[in-house]
């Protein structure tokens, strides 16, 4: 079988679960503890923004003070040091792939760095704090929410993810329950044009199925593998 070229890997919470930051659907995870029609939803924040917003700046400051871990630093090697194009998908919205060195990183579902006028669209780095106060930079109103898609709203970049996934030579997801779509049909979509399919994940997920090759265990250490594993073909 040749070497893969273009790589697209698919990233969720598990990635940044050993950075101290907690995952979403396992028992005792983030989505058990908070109810979500709060919280991520715009119905939530037009009910009660400052509960969003207090929600969001817990979560903001949880990442800021996280490290990038292992399996992080991994994947920046590959993007460095692999011939072709390594493209990260990532439902996380921390910023730990930027800050341990990958560039070409997709946030499907935001960022926690960032802000969103909900009167206009602009978009703004987010400050620390935030609150249903603060005014558009661009606009003026005091309209300002967290740039995260909630349920009910559409992922960002999905048509260039869409392409990408049908160029990819190698689909890996990493640390993800792959259960929610879209991201679940990422896996079926890259196989049905090609790609070679690889899950890394803590253990067997739903979605296990569909994989043509699986690797299990902690993100620190199976994905440093898989990467040195690539990088010497």
């Amino acid at each position: 079988m040749p070497a893969p070229r273009r790589i697209v890997i698919l990233t969720g919470a598990g990635i940044s679960a050993e950075s101290g930051l907690g995952t979403f659907r396992d028992k005792g995870g983030l989505w058990t503890r908070v109810d979500l029609s709060e919280v991520a939803t715009p119905e939530g924040f037009a009910r009660n923004p400052q509960l969003v917003h207090d929600f969001y700046n817990a979560r903001r400051a949880n990442a800021l003070e996280a490290q990038p871990n292992a399996a992080h630093h991994a994947l920046a090697r590959l993007e460095a040091e692999w011939p072709d194009e390594v493209l990260i998908v990532t439902q996380n919205v921390d910023d730990l792939h930027e800050r341990a060195g990958s560039r070409n990183v997709m946030h499907m579902h935001g960022t926690l760095t960032g802000a969103l006028c909900a009167a206009c669209g602009h978009r703004w780095p987010a400050p620390r704090v935030m609150n249903p106060s603060d005014a558009c930079p661009a606009c003026g109103a005091p309209q300002t929410r967290p740039d995260i898609v909630w349920f009910g709203e559409y992922p960002y970049g999905m048509d260039q993810i869409w392409d990408k996934l049908r160029q990819a030579d190698l689909f890996a997801a990493i640390g993800t329950s792959g259960t929610v779509f879209p991201a679940a049909a990422f896996v079926q979509d890259a196989a049905r044009a090609g790609a070679r399919t690889i899950e890394l994940n803590l253990e067997r997920s739903d979605a296990a199925a569909d994989f043509d090759e699986h690797r299990h265990g902690p993100a620190t250490r199976i994905v440093p593998e898989w990467v040195e594993d690539l990088l010497r073909g």
